[in-house]
């Protein structure tokens, strides 16, 4: 007997981009922070094809696409699935709230062509968790055909091929209530053509999911559920070995608050065994709450297993502001202790910090990020206008009262303003989030913060590179740096419907002129942070930066390290909190 022929099944799985100020898709050559979300859907894929989901006779073949760095080739797309007879799925993957409108611009075209398309991701879902009725964007969705997809895949991504497979897909797939247990399943993954596009080449996953705190502003905990749920170190080996074939060393790991996964403590252990046996430098960023170093052994081991990054949610360290965003957890007292804690193991610290909670003026934002400049001994400093996300309390609270808020979900991104504020201007809001960027990023203050990591002993060309990414990207490409990448790209036909085609004589001149203006002007920044670098690390070499002290890393009185002390940090009224830095 021959052999049965396979006929193809195409699964397309898209990470859609967002719109920049002037309507141009953002994207570049290489992107920064790969999508957890592409990998878990492409590995759920790649389970369905290995398990001969939609039949023997079936060859289900799939394609993944970041559009932070891939032009998206829809047309192929279309042509791909015409000529298997129109057997495939197109599926918009991991859709946040800003990418939603980007995602029905490619589906509108995608359903004109008769090709079967589902939006899944926390626009979705957190629309369906907090609303009582769906949005106008969701309805159009439905109506144009378009299949929504809330909760999450695994266990139920096969049963939607399946209905894909038979052209039968229902309108909308709501598993909100229905979270499916992490253990055992299968582990994201994406091939190393894809993940080639992200620099350095990254490796994602989940370790667990889910989150107990309250924030207000969180989508998390109405998306993901406050119930945390986990995989093993089994099934985190599993990818690392399997991941190290194809040279993946360098990993992000997704989880909200990696502290309270209650299998931190296994996983690190299993990967510091890892990469003991196998001699290779496995490096890793997580997330983090601000009272992670009081776990016994957190810290020590973090850093055994490989982690160089670790990413805090200091939110504000104005105590009014963290009260009024539910933010309980967030103890100002700890921040210090924390941060060097994580400095003495010479592990980089980002903290993300939110503008314009409602007792925010320009004023108080600018004397809050002195504070900081001041008293907390972290590197990165990741800013963010308060936004009121689909999915979150804040949001669902605001659709309530018939508050004003604009209908453009592309500027949900966490850097426009999308409502109104108490006592601030949307110019004075956006004045205050630039000039705290400014501030922070300022020489002098670059000059403190290679100071400081010289002093614990980490090489201060770190800081400059931080700098030049972080600052650099917001500063000069004027996008937020966790949009950002190497070298923008601008395609003249993909500007957003409804803004004017630009003729190629003016989109391509008017282009050379900004790509020459933005990076002579990130040149000339280099140079001087470059230079600054230079000097330093020219002052503490052999370890003579040792004796720097500042007040964020000055050794405390042993009674101003008591933990139940009172402390203000917003220089309100209580002395500068002291901790010792060599304990």
């Amino acid at each position: 007997m021959g052999r049965v022929r396979r006929r193809p099944f195409h699964v397309e799985l898209i990470k859609p981009s967002h719109y920049d100020d002037d309507g141009y898709v953002i994207q570049w050559l290489k992107a920064w922070i790969p999508s957890n979300s592409l990998a878990s859907m492409y590995g759920l894929t790649l389970e369905a094809a290995e398990q001969q989901a939609l039949g023997e006779d079936v060859d289900v073949r799939v394609q993944a696409y970041d559009e932070t760095n891939t032009v998206i080739p829809l047309k192929r797309i279309i042509k791909r699935i015409h000529k298997a007879g129109g057997a495939g799925l197109v599926c918009m993957v991991g859709v946040q709230s800003n990418q939603f409108p980007r995602a029905m611009d490619m589906a509108r075209k995608l359903r004109a062509a008769g090709v079967q398309v589902a939006i899944g991701g926390f626009h979705v879902s957190g629309c369906l968790a907090m609303l009582p009725e769906l949005p106008a964007d969701l309805q159009e969705a439905l109506d144009l055909g378009v299949t929504l997809f809330a909760g999450e895949s695994e266990g139920r991504f096969m049963d939607l091929l399946r209905a894909a497979k038979a052209q039968r897909m229902e309108p909308l797939y709501d598993y909100m209530d229905e979270l499916p247990g992490m253990e055992g399943q299968r582990m994201p993954y994406l091939p190393p053509k894809v993940a080639r596009r992200y620099a350095p080449m990254p490796g994602t996953f989940d370790a667990g999911r889910g989150c107990p705190f309250l924030c207000s502003f969180c989508t998390i905990i109405n998306v993901q559920g406050r119930k945390s749920r986990y995989r093993s170190p089994d099934d985190v080996e599993r990818l690392l070995r399997a991941n190290l074939a194809h040279g993946i060393r360098h990993y992000f790991i997704t989880d909200d608050n990696f502290a309270r996964n209650r299998n931190w403590e296994a996983i690190f252990d299993r990967i510091a065994a890892v990469r003991q046996e196998l001699g290779v430098k496995l490096n890793f960023t997580i997330q983090v709450d601000t009272m992670c170093h009081k776990l016994p052994g957190f810290v020590d081991k973090a850093r055994k297993a490989g982690v160089s990054r670790v990413f805090i949610g200091l939110e504000n360290v104005n105590p009014d502001n963290l009260k009024a965003a539910n933010k309980k957890q967030n103890k100002i007292s700890n921040y210090r202790d924390m941060l060097i804690a994580w400095q003495q193991k010479r592990v980089t610290t980002y903290c993300g910090y939110i503008l314009g909670f409602p007792g925010d003026t320009p004023e108080s934002i600018a004397k809050d990020i002195e504070t900081i400049k001041r008293e907390l001994p972290l590197d990165i400093l990741e800013l963010f206008c308060l936004t009121p996300l689909p999915g979150s309390a804040d949001h669902k609270a605001l659709v309530e009262q018939g508050a004003a808020m604009d209908p453009d979900m592309n500027i949900y991104d966490l850097e426009h303003v999308c409502t109104a504020h108490p006592t601030m201007t949307e110019a004075e809001w956006l004045g205050a989030y630039r000039d705290a960027w400014d501030s922070y990023y300022a020489l002098d203050h670059l000059e403190t913060l290679m100071r400081r990591a010289a002093a614990f002993g980490r090489n201060p060309k770190r800081v400059m590179e931080i700098a030049l990414e972080f600052y650099g990207c917001l500063k000069f490409e004027r996008v937020h740096p966790l949009q950002g990448g190497f070298v923008r790209r601008k395609i003249r036909t993909q500007r957003r419907p409804g803004l004017r085609l630009e003729h190629p004589l003016v989109f391509h001149p008017r282009r050379a002129w900004e790509i020459t203006s933005t990076y002579s002007r990130l040149f000339v920044y280099a140079l001087r942070v470059w230079m600054l670098y230079r000097r330093i690390r020219k002052e503490t070499r052999d370890g003579a930066g040792r004796e720097y002290l500042d007040d964020a890393i000055r050794p405390s009185e042993p009674e101003a390290a008591n933990d139940a002390a009172p402390v203000d940090l917003t220089g309100q009224g209580a002395e500068p909190l002291r901790v010792a830095a060599g304990r």
